[in-house]
């Protein structure tokens, strides 16, 4: 079976709601391989200010996120999330059984509960990782998806195909029923 690759950023809202769409491929009985990639490190290390959210997208974004189930309270700051995309990394290679559920716990920590997933107390408390991390691994995971075309999160490698904007729930029931017949 042909593996799906990916890739997401803890602070993109798109990979959040996109957790929904993964997950439909996955109930395909598709291996989905989750893959960091920082979409903004220009963002400082202590955070800055998120700015009001006007624009028609947001509330976009919020009927998908209620859709799919996934609680979305939009937080006032956004994180540098180089850190914790490394400690979730370090788990995906070294403690793979936690993974998902590290993954899942630090999304909600950022979109549902609020909290900075920028601090190292926050990602330790959730990833418990021992302070280590894996920024080689995340930078691996960078290189290949710039390699592959990639600009953006959330985005999936699909069948030779890359998958870069937002789409459709139904959209990926079509391109998981298509990847499950290759397969």
């Amino acid at each position: 079976m042909a593996e799906i690759l990916h890739w997401y950023d803890f602070t993109c809202p798109f990979s959040y709601v996109g957790q929904h769409r993964t997950a439909i491929l996955t109930r395909r009985g598709l291996v989905v391989t989750l893959l960091p990639f920082q979409s903004h490190p220009e963002i400082p290390v202590d955070g800055m200010e998120a700015g009001p959210r006007y624009a028609h997208v947001y509330t976009t974004l919020e009927r998908e996120a209620k859709a799919a189930g996934l609680p979305l309270r939009w937080p006032d700051r956004i994180p540098n999330t180089r850190r914790a995309l490394a400690a979730a990394e370090w788990v995906r290679r070294n403690r793979p059984e936690s993974f998902a559920q590290v993954h899942r716990d630090l999304f909600a920590a950022h979109f549902a509960l609020g909290e900075d997933i920028g601090d190292p107390a926050v990602i330790e408390r959730i990833a418990q990782t021992g302070g280590e991390l894996d920024e080689e691994a995340v930078a691996e995971s960078e290189a290949l998806g710039r390699g592959r075309g990639m600009k953006s999160t959330p985005a999936w490698l699909i069948s030779g195909q890359m998958i870069t904007a937002f789409r459709p729930a139904s959209d990926f029931e079509r391109l998981a029923r298509n990847a499950a017949e290759e397969a």
